[in-house]
Parts: C-alpha cells; sequence; structure tokens
C-alpha cells in the first residue's frame, strides 16, 4: 500500500485522494460501498502497486466488481491491516491477562512476607521461654491459621497462573489462524499473492544457501472470461475452485500452490528442476481438460477447461520478480501458440540465443 494510503497525507491532500478514489468509482461504475472504497483508495494511492494492476486488469475484462470479487481482492491483498488489528486486540488482551498475574503474584509475595514474619515472632517467642502452655496453644494456632492462610493464596496464584497458561495458548493458536487467514485466498483455500510473494521469496534464499533449484509455474485459466459472460460469476467461480482444488493436490508441501490474481495461479517447487516440473504440469494439464464440467444449479454442461502453464527454473543468483518475469513470458508464450500447453523458459531462452 502507498505511503498517500498509510496516512502520511493530512488534510487537503487526504481529501482530495478520496475524492480521486470516488471519481474513478463513479467512472467505472464500481458501487460505493466501504470495502469497494478502501480497495480503491488503495488503488489510486499506489495505481501500479500489486492491487492497482489487478484492478486495472479487471476493469480491461470487463469484469464486474461484485461483492465476493471486492471480498477476494480484500483478501489477497489488505491482509496486513486486518492482521495488525488482531494482532493489537491479542496484545491488549495478553496485557490484561498479564497484569493479572501480576496482581495475583504480589499478593502472593505479601502472604509470604507476612508468613514469615509471623515464623520469625513465634521462634524468637520459643526462645525466650517465656511462653506458658496457653501461649503456645496461641502461637500453634497463630502459626496454623497463617500456614492456611499462605496456602490458601498460594492456590490462588496457581490457579490464576493456569488459567493464563490456557488463555496465552488459545490466544497463540489464535493469532497462527488469523495469519493463516491472512496468507489464504478466500475463494480457493489456496495461498494467495503475499503468501506466495514470502514463500518465493525464502526458497530463492535457501536454494543460495544449499545449491538446490527452484522452478516456478504460472497458469491461466483460458478464456475464463467466457464462462464469466456466459454462465455468470458463480459460474466461474466453480470453475476457479476446480482448478484451484488439481492446484492444491499438486502444491502440496514442500511445494506452495497460490492463487495470485483473477484467473492466475502460481506453484512453487523448492529443489526441482524444469523437464520435472514441465512433466508434471502436462499431466495436470491433460486432467483438468479431460474433465467436463456442469453448472451446479441447472446441470448444464460447461464444457471443458484448458490452462495455459508458463515454466522457469531460478538461475543462480536470481530474484524473484526476474524469476516470475520469465515465467509470465513463458505463459503468454504459451497462450500465443495457441493455449492448453506447457512452456518452458529454458526453450524460449534458447530459441533467442
Amino acid at each position: 500500500m502507498s505511503a498517500e494510503v498509510e496516512g502520511t497525507l493530512r488534510g487537503p491532500e487526504a481529501y482530495a485522494l478520496a475524492r480521486r478514489a470516488l471519481q474513478e468509482m463513479e467512472d467505472c461504475g464500481v458501487w460505493p460501498t466501504p470495502l469497494n472504497f478502501e480497495l480503491w483508495l488503495h488503488y489510486v494511492g499506489d495505481p501500479e502497486g500489486p492491487l492497482g494492476r489487478e484492478i486495472q486488469r479487471i476493469m480491461r475484462d470487463g469484469e464486474s466488481f461484485t461483492e465476493q470479487l471486492s471480498e477476494a481482492l480484500a483478501t489477497n491483498y489488505l491482509p496486513r491491516a486486518r492482521l495488525t488489528d488482531e494482532i493489537r486486540d491479542a496484545g491488549a488482551q495478553l496485557s490484561r491477562e498479564l497484569k493479572s498475574v501480576a496482581a495475583a503474584m504480589s499478593t502472593a509475595q505479601r502472604s509470604q512476607r507476612d508468613y514469615g514474619k509471623t515464623l520469625a515472632d513465634a521462634g524468637e517467642g520459643l526462645e525466650s521461654g517465656a511462653i506458658d502452655a496457653d501461649g503456645l496453644k496461641r502461637l500453634v494456632d497463630n502459626l496454623t491459621s497463617a500456614t492456611e492462610k499462605v496456602q490458601t493464596v498460594n492456590d490462588t496464584l496457581e490457579k490464576r497462573l493456569q488459567a493464563s497458561t490456557r488463555e496465552v495458548v488459545k490466544l497463540r493458536e489464535h493469532l497462527e489462524q488469523v495469519r493463516r487467514d491472512a496468507m489464504t485466498d478466500a475463494l480457493t483455500n489456496l495461498a494467495n499473492r503475499k503468501a506466495l510473494d514470502e514463500h518465493l521469496t525464502r526458497a530463492c534464499l535457501e536454494a543460495d544457501e544449499n545449491g538446490q533449484p527452484v522452478t516456478l509455474a504460472v497458469i491461466d485459466i483460458d478464456h475464463f472470461k467466457r464462462f464469466n459472460d456466459t454462465w455468470g460469476h458463480q459460474t466461474g467461480d466453480q470453475v476457479l475452485r476446480y482448478v484451484a482444488s488439481v492446484m492444491g493436490r499438486l502444491g502440496l508441501p514442500p511445494r506452495l500452490a497460490a492463487r495470485y490474481g483473477g484467473e492466475e495461479f502460481a506453484i512453487v517447487f523448492p529443489g526441482e528442476t524444469s523437464p520435472i516440473v514441465e512433466a508434471a504440469m502436462n499431466t495436470i494439464r491433460e486432467e483438468i481438460a479431460s474433465r467436463i464440467l456442469k453448472r451446479r444449479s441447472t446441470n448444464e454442461e460447461l464444457g471443458a477447461v484448458t490452462i495455459s502453464v508458463g515454466i522457469a527454473q531460478r538461475v543462480k543468483g536470481e530474484g524473484m520478480a526476474s524469476l516470475m518475469e520469465r515465467a509470465d513470458e513463458a505463459l503468454y508464450a504459451s497462450k500465443r501458440s495457441g493455449r492448453n500447453k506447457v512452456t518452458n523458459a529454458g526453450q524460449l531462452d534458447q530459441a533467442a540465443a
């Protein structure tokens, strides 16, 4: 997100940004819901960012900004703010737990000091030898009462610590779930663009350390706009989920399958060379093309779904952006040469040479 949207602008500048976002939404026929307004603020603030480029692609394809599409965009491109809110809430809850434990510990410390003083006084009384039978009885009663009191305080502290431990475990599990949600595409349950970027960056760094290859495959559903235009976005979502389910099977760890925009997917293959990945993607491509999907609501046949694929094996020292660019070029080559095929960027490099 741009610095403008992050809040560095104030007063007239922020007002102008908001006006521009509303004007752009009106020009494109986008209904000004709070979520759409947030998305378009990000877009006008950083039109060349990932969200900006995706919105431009959607407008070029003539897609409608439905509620489902807006939710998908927010899930893919606006997770950080939501995650920050969850972390802030969890931090406040953890702070309350720590204060409660600190108060219980303070009470226990005072009780221990009082108990120590009681024992000391009893010791002095016994040493003086001036205690009769009644005094000894009172001394024993006082010690018994003090022991019971300190035991009660200690039991309370122990229960408080146990409760806080359970609460902290729950908070940790909740934050882990929030983190997973922030990295997951809501429609397909695959990883989203943010998770893809982080995973691919980490895979490149590890490859430099261990000398292992990394191969990236990018996938695009052929003629996807036709499904939306002919059958509607709900059917289009059905197609997306179907392709995502196949990608998910192929992208089990240590691989990673992600949806990173519209009908575009990617799979990271750590430790695998491009010939192996090319064979795997051809198998998946053939499997997808062999199925005839049916519309759930009417049982009408949608026809075959095909995918185009571009793969690129990382060159030593190559960054994530360059690797993705070469895989995209291979994908476009698959599109230009008739679709429903897999193109290896290495073959394009050889042809160019």
